[in-house]
């Protein structure tokens, strides 16, 4: 294991996240918050996905800063379990790590290429066009 400081980097819609880890008791913080104290609890549990099926003997060992900015809530959230996901890859050097995290979910490693259509001229939403009355 290193001793340095892991930047990584994670994206979901238009959210972006980066994770900074290094060694230390174990502190997990989002956006300067604690993740213990998190208000959303859905956020606070997508977020700790990638910790929980590390282990504790990873976990107990490092310090994880995570900001995130863009998007909504959820998406900024999927960024940030992405963004650890691949931190905690690149710190531990783990093929095992990489395996379990494919096993679990795909989407923790490699992003998700969906996005928002872009809204159309002369239209309402991306595909919805002026209704007509014809009589």
């Amino acid at each position: 294991m290193s001793e340095s400081t892991i930047i990584s980097y994670g994206r979901r819609k238009t959210a972006t996240a980066r994770c900074y880890i290094k060694q230390g008791k174990g502190r997990i913080f989002l956006n300067d918050i604690p993740l213990d104290i998190y208000p959303n609890e859905v956020v606070r549990l997508k977020v700790a996905e990638p910790l929980l099926l590390a282990g504790d003997k990873i976990r107990s060992t490092l310090d994880c800063w995570i900001y995130t900015s863009g998007g909504g809530m959820m998406g900024q959230a999927e960024a940030a379990r992405m963004s650890l996901a691949r931190a905690l890859i690149e710190y531990t050097n783990s093929e095992d790590l990489k395996r379990i995290y494919k096993a679990y979910d795909r989407t923790m490693l490699s992003g998700d290429p969906r996005s928002t259509e872009s809204e159309k001229w002369m239209r309402y939403s991306a595909r919805r066009w002026r209704q007509k009355a014809y009589r």
